[in-house]
């Protein structure tokens, strides 16, 4: 199995120094870049499995770096941004972004992250899909008094 590409779009040092040894000593290959234009050039070079974005970054918004990249790449998106606001986690997620994770965050929630946004190998999926619950019955949601099928069968 190929190592999983990531690019980090990070201006803080400190940030770029903790996730570089969190990710390389979980077997990531990372990729950085402080900046959004050098972010840009990087994903277009490396061809990552998953880009870790800020929205604070020096040169462009993270906001704009995400429309741009959404532009010619559909790669899996995670914004790590000090930007908390129920309005800012919105508009990154409305306009590309795949996940939001809030500053300060824990290691074991991104990683657990990234693991969601990566490509899941098909022998999994198959297993995963035509797995049944024990009860034998089929899953639902209920949300707003609307109901919907966790495993698409059932009517």
């Amino acid at each position: 199995m190929p190592v999983p590409v990531v690019v980090l779009i990070e201006d803080e040092p400190q940030i770029r120094r903790f996730l570089r040894a969190t990710l390389t000593g979980q077997g990531y290959r990372l990729f950085e870049a402080t900046t959004g234009a050098d972010g840009l050039v990087e994903v277009g070079s490396r061809q990552p499995d998953v880009v870790i974005v800020d929205l604070g970054l020096p040169d462009i918004d993270g906001i704009d770096v995400i429309r741009r990249l959404r532009e010619w790449t559909a790669v899996p998106i995670i914004v790590l941004s000090a930007r908390g606001q129920e309005r800012d986690k919105v508009t990154a997620l409305d306009i590309g972004a795949d996940d939001y994770v809030s500053k300060p965050f824990g290691a074991d929630e991104l990683l657990a992250r990234i693991r969601v946004a990566l490509p899941i190998p098909r022998a999994r999926r198959t297993r995963a899909t035509t797995r049944r619950s024990r009860s034998g019955r089929c899953g639902w949601i209920s949300c707003g008094g609307r109901c919907s099928s966790v495993t698409g069968r059932c009517a």
